[in-house]
């Protein structure tokens, strides 16, 4: 069996080593304390948002021509991975549900502590929220309908503000919202972190980076600094900053996945979305392909009917369950024999090594919608002021889409295959062998999907 590394040899970078502190630089320093950040983006966003949903509701039915469809399915969805991959969880500071919950919780919030079962279970749900709202897409066509994208943005608004007005925080962010597993997941892989000194920290008798002060709330996701060793649930929102005394936080670039290779407490269903993400980009690639047909059609002759939604619901959990059966039988061939235990061990912390690959998967995906759809960007824009702008929508060819597709995926196996190597505490190949041919075949299957003529959706 592969062991999980002991606490001392998760530590990736030794403790004296000083990381350069993004901080140190005044002006940065000054802007995060300042009432500007992130407030000007916040309300910049929102801005975007209101308009993005009145044109989905109000707007031309037509996707290829509705300012809200190209700014949301061409635009921010492929952007996501890179702002995760590049800030972190950043866009969570400025996204529009957020600042829409803090205004609601000031407003009328109760202020009542999360429930124990969000707070339990709250990872789990956000997982089952991502997976419904994807297979919703393919059954109702929210990303073909401007409407259905709008009535979704819609609901989601609902659900922020109905949580807003009862609980604490920001409860929808840290618990329900769809993006979370994402955001979470991804900015694993991210290029920033915020952490405080340790030194500073155990000195502390405040707590005002978790509690905040008189003039700063406290952490919107519920994050006690001197206890964080992760960036899945740090936002970037710089209260924290704003409110800790000491000056012991720090915000620090860092090489992309080093966070994946020292998880200290990984957890099941971290794996399990690291997985189900893989399924869902394989499906979201057969959708837009000239052998989804044929497929149906073989699923029809098992399930004797030609309805859809039953025979994409069956595609849909199949192309999830593959990468999950392919990640525990990777599991179980690194594990000694025994117990069930030792697998599931296996499973999990290797599970973080899909991550990469799920982002470049992600990311590949949607370079296709941004430089064959793009210019419906610029085209939609020009719309809403009343200028009539009209063409051909790509930026390159499907060729050039094609090699910049497989550049990132390559890019997301070597994250994924070194990842895998330092997880594995720097094993001999050998020994860590099934879980690199496992990074490679996900590649590979990627690779073969993007290879084949893909079909616009919007």
């Amino acid at each position: 069996m592969i062991n999980p590394a002991s606490k001392t040899q998760q530590v990736s970078i030794p403790p004296e080593k000083k990381k350069y502190n993004l901080l140190d630089i005044p002006l940065v320093k000054a802007f995060i304390k300042s009432r500007w950040y992130p407030g000007i983006f916040q309300w910049a966003a929102m801005i975007v948002f209101s308009v993005i949903v009145y044109e989905l509701v109000a707007g031309t039915v037509n996707p290829s021509r509705n300012f809200g469809t190209s700014l949301t399915w061409v635009l921010w969805w492929p952007a996501i991975p890179i702002i995760f991959l590049v800030l972190g969880r950043f866009w969570c500071a400025v996204c529009p549900f957020g600042k829409i919950s803090d205004i609601v919780r000031k407003l009328v919030g109760s202020e009542r502590p999360m429930p124990k079962f969000l707070k339990k279970y709250g990872i789990w749900m956000i997982d089952i929220f991502f997976i419904m709202i994807t297979w919703s897409d393919h059954i109702w066509g929210i990303i073909e309908s401007p409407r259905g994208s709008g009535y979704l943005l819609l609901v989601l608004t609902t659900m922020v503000v109905g949580t807003s007005v009862f609980f604490e925080r920001r409860t929808f962010c840290k618990t329900l919202c769809f993006l979370g597993g994402l955001a979470g997941n991804y900015s694993r892989s991210g290029m920033l972190e915020l952490r405080g000194t340790p030194d500073v920290c155990k000195t502390c008798k405040t707590q005002s980076c978790f509690k905040g002060d008189s003039k700063t709330e406290g952490c919107p996701m519920f994050q006690f600094v001197r206890t964080m060793d992760d960036s899945a649930d740090c936002n970037l929102c710089g209260n924290c900053v704003k409110s800790c005394p000491n000056n012991s936080i720090r915000i620090t670039p860092r090489t992309p996945t080093a966070e994946l290779w020292g998880i200290k407490k990984p957890k099941a269903e971290h794996a399990f979305l690291a997985a189900v993400i893989m399924g869902i980009v394989f499906v979201q690639n057969l959708t837009m392909l000239g052998i989804w047909q044929d497929i149906l059609k073989v699923i029809s002759k098992i399930t004797q009917t030609t309805y859809y939604p039953v025979n994409f619901t069956v595609a849909f959990v199949v192309s999830m369950m593959i990468p999950i059966a392919m990640l525990w039988g990777t599991a179980k061939l690194t594990a000694r024999k025994g117990t069930s235990e030792k697998v599931k061990e296996n499973f999990v912390r290797f599970g973080y090594a899909v991550i990469p690959l799920d982002l470049a998967g992600h990311l590949a995906h949607n370079l296709f919608h941004m430089f064959t759809e793009g210019k419906a960007i610029w085209f939609n824009t020009g719309n809403l002021f009343g200028y009539t702008l009209t063409g051909d929508l790509a930026l390159a060819s499907v060729g050039t889409v094609q090699l910049m597709q497989y550049l990132v995926i390559v890019l997301g196996l070597v994250g994924s295959a070194y990842t895998v190597y330092r997880i594995g505490n720097r094993a001999s190949w050998k020994k860590l062998l099934p879980y690199y041919a496992l990074m490679i075949l996900l590649a590979v299957i990627n690779i073969y999907l993007f290879s084949l003529p893909m079909d616009h959706r919007v």
